[in-house]
């Protein structure tokens, strides 16, 4: 029974609703965002020059994952897969308006609706693209 007790104050240290340091508020703070609070405020990310470039982390965001996540990526120059599929199939398009030969213009379809399908799979509903038609491609 003695162990309760603690792990109750061990609970109450690490509650999601914590008092901020700077200010007289309060801030929501998730449970990875404490781990790696604690972490910094112990130094564990001071000698990380000597590793590689170090992420550029903006941490007056409000709360929001996803926004935090597509702000980090964009000011690392990271593209999501489904954007270089994007830029991929675009050039595969510019290539197809080239070709005479009945052969490459069925690969290169190929190809093109391949990288279509795992496009339209990782990418948001509005920013899904349509498979190319053989006989559209044929036809002109």
């Amino acid at each position: 029974m003695s162990k309760k007790p603690s792990i109750d104050k061990e609970i109450q240290k690490r509650e999601i609703l914590m008092k901020d340091e700077q200010t007289t508020g309060f801030f929501y703070e998730d449970h990875i965002t404490a781990i790696v609070n604690r972490a910094r405020k112990e130094g564990a990310f001071d000698d990380l020059e000597g590793m590689g470039k170090p992420l550029n982390i903006d941490m007056d965001l409000q709360y929001n994952p996803e926004k935090r996540l597509q702000k980090v990526m964009k000011d690392n120059n990271i593209l999501p897969n489904w954007v270089k599929l994007g830029k991929e199939i675009d050039v595969l398009k510019e290539e197809l308006k080239s070709y005479t030969v009945e052969y490459n213009i069925k690969k290169t379809v190929e190809v093109i609706n391949q990288k279509v399908f795992q496009h339209n799979l990782s990418c948001p509903p509005t920013a899904q693209r349509m498979k190319v038609k053989l006989e559209d491609v044929l036809n002109k």
